[in-house]
């Protein structure tokens, strides 16, 4: 690292290497951010579920290979901007715009947001994941929960409801205060819960699914209520 600002947490750091040995060489990834996200307080971070694609066609892109790439790429890197997914230009395939859109109506830049998912851990789907929800929790919280107090982060983002619940389990937030339900035909529903310590957990229509670049589905309004008079 060449600049001190770019210098990640210590307890960032440390929970990296703390990472169960077990999951280092499965197939999957961190962080959706660069060390510049993760190196300064941040109001919101971001969380998906798990890695997307498929564990054996992607079984050389170990979580231990992507910490690795964390540590050695560009600083400022978003997977949401700057990254091609399916050989389509940066930002522009499936949820990118959607989460890009979301950014901008918080006035933030995507690469120094911090953003990852729940699990490190890819799956071929979400039952299969579901069946080691306990040990992988276990594996992946501690680097969550540094993530959060490092950063004095105010509000976690969650896609989907169950990053949702796995979210609101581990924080203890339980209290929900507010939520938009979507002004179309199918009504999907995005609920902010308050946590004992203040923070919030804001469970917002996954990205993948909803199109949060239409009025009728965007949750950006909710998730500006969420974090209240918490600075941006």
């Amino acid at each position: 690292m060449t600049n001190s600002s770019e210098n990640v947490f210590p307890a960032i750091e440390a929970a990296l290497d703390r990472i169960n040995p077990a999951i280092l060489s499965r197939s999957g990834s961190v962080f959706y951010s660069g060390r510049a996200a993760f190196s300064k307080p941040s109001p919101v971070y971001l969380l998906g579920l798990n890695p997307g694609g498929d564990p054996i066609e992607q079984s050389s892109e170990t979580v231990a290979s992507d910490i690795h790439q964390f540590r050695t790429r560009s600083a400022r890197w978003s997977a949401y901007a700057d990254e091609s997914w399916q050989g389509t230009s940066p930002g522009t395939w499936g949820m990118q715009p959607r989460v890009l859109h979301l950014l901008r109506g918080l006035d933030l830049n995507p690469q120094k947001v911090p953003a990852s998912n729940v699990v490190f851990v890819r799956s071929s789907n979400e039952l299969a994941l579901a069946a080691e929800k306990a040990s992988l929790l276990a594996s992946c919280w501690p680097v969550h929960q540094a993530v959060i107090d490092a950063l004095d982060v105010r509000a976690v983002i969650c896609f989907g409801g169950t990053t949702g619940r796995w979210v609101r389990e581990r924080l203890g937030a339980n209290d929900k205060f507010d939520q938009f339900v979507e002004t179309n035909a199918r009504g999907w529903t995005s609920e902010a819960h308050r946590c004992p310590d203040g923070r919030v957990a804001v469970t917002v229509t996954h990205p993948g699914r909803a199109d949060w670049r239409n009025p009728a589905a965007d949750p950006t309004a909710l998730v500006k209520r969420s974090i209240g008079g918490h600075a941006l």
